[in-house]
């Protein structure tokens, strides 16, 4: 006799009775998904987290009595559980809050599904699904208490020995990436001498607001690129939704408006092998935690052209899917811890 797979068991925490609702019926629409819960307030998540121990929570960002980056926190010190922040808000604050309970242990960002028959509904529910499966087989550890951690902790900033023009750096990051790029990012010096251009893989409208997040806590200028842009040094350079971000032979931004690759747009690959092509030996690329093999073809071409290929290790990832993908592939020059990363970037760019 065949063995029944257990379902994966969901506690959903929002405050809207409407939208909790809602978040029910999507995620029972799947047979291998079950919600064994639903709480109206944080302090009922973490509650229900240490009774109910769900294989998974997706985590409202505004809920009374106790918001979700704090609910985030007490969760992952009492209860370590794998977390997807549903949210709707691209208002500022909410969305640091947001991305605050990414850098507090919650995995990964999806937008609230709207109602059957609304636009994008299908599309809306496919994604918030599958990060429902796979964010929960993700092993997850007990964080520090946040009394003994300090708020956007930064540590003393790594010193340039010289040169007025770097190299480009090229970052490609999935899952967990907007908190390995913000440690990477606030440890980077103010008068970094190269851009900086980054492929994150994100729900739809949010990579705005992570621009934002990340500028908050670097001395870097963060920004969305433009087409037509010449690349600066000390700045970082998001793909905007729904474009892949690439380089021009003249070393200017352009965005192509083309099918995803491999299942993205923006395409990691895209944006590595444009400006290996461009800037060639001067090239440093750093994959980083994500699933998938997106940027392992690019990195190849990164170091085909006489530039350095990174990649995070297994112990500092999320998800080691990318990185090892390309460790396997045979086309990375060092692996790094992500601690490690800011350092060796700024050597290899002085």
């Amino acid at each position: 006799m065949e063995e029944k797979i257990r379902p994966i068991r969901v506690l959903v925490a929002e405050d809207s009775a409407v939208v909790a609702r809602v978040l029910v019926d999507v995620l029972t629409t799947d047979p291998d998904i079950e919600v064994v819960g639903v709480a109206y307030d944080g302090v009922e998540a973490v509650a229900m987290a240490k009774s109910l121990k769900p294989d998974l929570i997706t985590m409202d960002v505004r809920m009374p009595k106790m918001d979700g980056l704090v609910a985030t926190r007490r969760i992952m010190e009492e209860t370590p559980t794998p977390i997807v922040v549903v949210s709707a808000s691209v208002n500022v604050k909410d969305l640091d809050i947001t991305f605050e309970s990414l850098r507090a242990g919650a995995l990964e960002i999806i937008e609230k599904p709207k109602g059957i028959g609304q636009k994008d509904y299908e599309a809306m529910r496919g994604r918030l699904i599958r990060a429902v499966k796979t964010m929960s087989e993700v092993k997850v550890v007990r964080r520090m208490p946040e009394a003994r951690l300090r708020r956007r902790t930064r540590l003393p900033k790594a010193v340039l020995r010289g040169g007025e023009k770097g190299p480009v750096v090229l970052i490609g990051s999935s899952t967990g990436g907007p908190a390995a790029l913000e440690k990477i990012f606030s440890h980077l010096p103010e008068k970094f001498p190269a851009p900086v251009l980054v492929v994150q893989h994100i729900a739809p409208g949010f990579v705005a607001g992570l621009a934002e997040w990340l500028g908050q806590g670097s001395g870097l200028h963060v920004k969305i690129a433009a087409a037509g842009e010449e690349p600066q040094p000390a700045t970082v350079y998001f793909a905007p939704d729904g474009y892949h971000m690439v380089v021009d032979q003249d070393g200017l931004i352009a965005l192509d408006d083309g099918p995803p690759e491999k299942g993205h747009k923006p395409s990691i690959d895209r944006l590595f092998t444009a400006a290996a092509r461009t800037w060639g030996s001067r090239c440093v690329g750093a994959l980083l935690t994500g699933m998938g093999k997106d940027g392992v073809a690019g990195l190849a071409e990164v170091k085909r052209a006489g530039g350095l290929a990174f990649a995070q290790d297994e112990t500092s990832a999320v998800i080691y899917g990318m990185p090892k993908e390309a460790v396997a592939a045979g086309v990375v020059d060092k692996v790094l811890p992500l601690q490690d990363m800011a350092a060796e970037i700024v050597s290899l760019t002085s």
